[in-house]
């Protein structure tokens, strides 16, 4: 008698799912704690032994707003309930304001122009950014929103994506590993495009410094490889924190991020120099995820390419949480929307999708499964043709042959 309650409360948990792997009500009388696995084998995940219920919980999620369920017939109704989720999930739409930019710098490097810019994406962020403009330019240019990576460096933003001709040190390094020695936004600005850049939140010029470290001073180019190596691993360990008090301030960073994104495309639409029905966006990792959340949020962007991020969300849970940042979570979305569900919400406008078959951060079969889930959400959109996807058999990188490959399916749909 002493066992009945119990059994029944086993029973009745079992039954919801919330038991561990291994466990059942015919393990009561064992004297386990009915929170311990019977089976304690170790289990290849991340979250360890809470992996199984992690999965069983994912496995309830069906995507129901994506456009593939039955839910919605035209795009249009797709992209607006769509849409409507992300922002909400961002807890963070500030109003929108005059970016009342100012040229803190412009130099004519003969093939190009490049200003340095400063403006205000909300009432409490004045953001700086790098525009390139082609030197030979006769009336109004397609332009390209580049959006850089994280790969664990806060200390530089911007940055990552420029040929300054003189480089930091830490960046000739960065600019090898990721971008395989050609920072995209100045190869695209000798390729005809206007270009823009801007520091994500938090790096480069937004990055975090604590107060004891005031004595380095501001100014990176002073700094040598070990101070940028001290300082970006005080801003690595200080991510979690900045995450905690954003959630604390009723906020998300992607949703910052995003945010400044869409208003870095407000900037460029008041520049004469610019084609406004001729923008597009592209970054690679963290900038691969930005691209793909601009691309399904702003109809302004009429050309996107998103490389080095792209899975299904369900096969990366066993094993490829610990490979990513807190950017790339927002608070409840993927109840509703699949990766792919998010940057499909620019269907039928023409997406471009470049992924490393040797990437480590992604699950191959996630990887396959995503271009699969955004081809059908293409064609039923009635748009087939407007995407476009590959492979590449390379580590996670934005190569040569990626970007020569991006760069051409630019000149398609901008030139």
């Amino acid at each position: 008698m002493r066992n009945g309650p119990f059994l029944r409360r086993r029973e009745a948990l079992s039954l919801l799912g919330w038991l561990p792997a291994g466990a059942s009500a015919a393990t009561a009388g064992t004297g386990a704690p009915p929170d311990q696995p019977v089976d304690m084998r170790p289990i290849p995940a991340d979250s360890g032994s809470l992996y199984p219920s992690m999965e069983r919980l994912a496995a309830r999620r069906d995507y129901s707003h994506s456009f593939l369920s039955d839910r919605f017939q035209s795009v249009e109704e797709y992209q607006t309930e769509g849409r409507k989720i992300l922002l909400n999930a961002f807890g963070y739409t500030p109003p929108r304001i005059d970016p009342k930019a100012e040229v803190v710098d412009r130099r004519d490097l003969g093939e190009f122009i490049r200003e340095k810019i400063v403006f205000s994406t909300t009432p409490d962020f004045r953001i700086a950014a790098y525009l390139h403009l082609p030197g030979n330019a006769k009336g109004r240019v397609p332009a390209i929103v580049d959006l850089h990576s994280h790969g664990g460096m806060f200390l530089f933003g911007k940055e990552k994506v420029i040929d300054f001709g003189t480089n930091h040190p830490a960046m000739v390094k960065y600019h090898k590993e990721n971008y395989a020695g050609r920072p995209t936004a100045t190869a695209l600005v000798r390729r005809g495009y206007a270009v823009i850049t801007i520091d994500a939140f938090p790096f480069g010029e937004r990055r975090l410094m604590m107060p004891e470290d005031a004595g380095y001073g501001w100014e990176r180019s002073r700094y040598s490889i070990q101070d940028v190596e001290h300082l970006n691993a005080k801003c690595r360990r200080k991510e979690s924190t900045i995450v905690k008090s954003l959630m604390y301030a009723g906020m998300t960073w992607p949703g910052i991020v995003a945010w400044d994104d869409m208003r870095t495309v407000d900037y460029l639409t008041t520049r004469p120099e610019i084609d406004p029905d001729r923008i597009g966006c592209v970054g690679v990792s963290l900038g691969g995820y930005r691209s793909l959340l601009l691309s399904g949020l702003d109809d302004r962007i009429r050309a996107g390419c998103v490389a080095g991020f792209m899975s299904t969300v369900r096969p990366m849970i066993q094993r490829h949480m610990d490979t990513h940042s807190f950017v790339h979570f927002i608070p409840a979305v993927h109840a509703n929307l699949d990766f792919p569900d998010v940057v499909a919400l620019r269907a039928p406008k023409p997406l471009m999708v470049l992924q490393c078959s040797r990437d480590g951060l992604f699950p191959p079969a996630g990887m396959k499964d995503s271009v699969t889930k955004i081809a059908a959400i293409y064609k039923k959109a009635g748009a087939e043709d407007a995407f476009t996807s590959r492979f590449y058999d390379v580590p996670h990188i934005f190569n040569l042959a990626m970007q020569d490959d991006a760069f051409a399916w630019f000149d398609r749909h901008l030139k």
